[in-house]
């Protein structure tokens, strides 16, 4: 049943992506508030259809920030992406500088404003993304990044990069972890039945050392995350 689900939903997502899409075209010739009025439609689509035809719903603890903040979460999923976009308003995303070789998706991703680091430029790219992080946060947008550079696996090692304290250091602002346990349930191609959990977590002050902001931050997004995990493995194990 639940490789049917599965098999249910990846026809919608397919369909409204081309759909939208395409729709939205013109878009990428409008002002870029017309960008994230796409992105926030097919977000919504791709939400509804994971409720409707996988069964897989959405649970949103603490307080979700506006403007001014670093927003700094756990990655497991495409899921994550696409739930922070739907609840962070106006936000500018960190995003890998391949990723805009994608049709459509590097088109929409660049037009709304995201702000693209090369991954091999070093310096000069961490130079070059705080820039970008900074103009962001003067236009009163939440900054957000994956610190771990990638998605990892439920109970992998954590790896936190140092592009996250660099942001923290030249933004001087409060920096808010988010957990998740989003990789038990959205598994490639299979979507397991049950709810996501996404938790913003108490706001990091600004000004710390760089050592005491990298280990608060991966003490409360691992703690926070190994409990949502085990929750949703209760979760599932409930569903068998």
């Amino acid at each position: 049943m639940t490789l049917l689900r599965s098999a249910i939903f990846f026809l919608w997502f397919a369909a409204i992506s081309v759909v939208l899409n395409l729709a939205f075209l013109p878009a990428l010739a409008m002002p870029r508030k017309a960008t994230l009025f796409a992105a926030r439609v097919w977000s919504k689509a791709t939400l509804w259809g994971l409720k409707v035809f996988a069964a897989l719903d959405y649970e949103v603890r603490g307080e979700i920030p506006e403007g001014q903040a670093l927003i700094a979460a756990k990655h497991m999923s495409m899921w994550d992406t696409l739930a922070l976009y739907l609840l962070l308003a106006d936000s500018a995303f960190v995003i890998k500088r391949e990723l805009l070789r994608i049709p459509f998706y590097g088109w929409y991703v660049k037009k709304a404003g995201s702000i693209v680091i090369d991954r091999e430029g070093r310096a000069s790219a961490l130079r070059d993304m705080a820039a970008a992080a900074r103009r962001a946060i003067v236009a009163d947008r939440p900054v957000v990044i994956f610190p771990e550079g990638t998605r990892k696996l439920p109970g992998a090692a954590p790896d936190y990069k140092p592009g996250v304290a660099a942001l923290y250091r030249k933004l001087d602002v409060p920096c808010i972890p988010v957990a998740l346990n989003s990789g038990l349930f959205w598994t490639g191609f299979r979507k397991n039945r049950g709810r996501i959990v996404i938790e913003f977590l108490p706001p990091i002050p600004a000004g710390l050392s760089r050592q005491d902001f990298m280990r608060m931050l991966r003490e409360r997004i691992e703690t926070a995350t190994g409990n949502l995990l085990r929750e949703g493995q209760a979760l599932l194990a409930r569903g068998r």
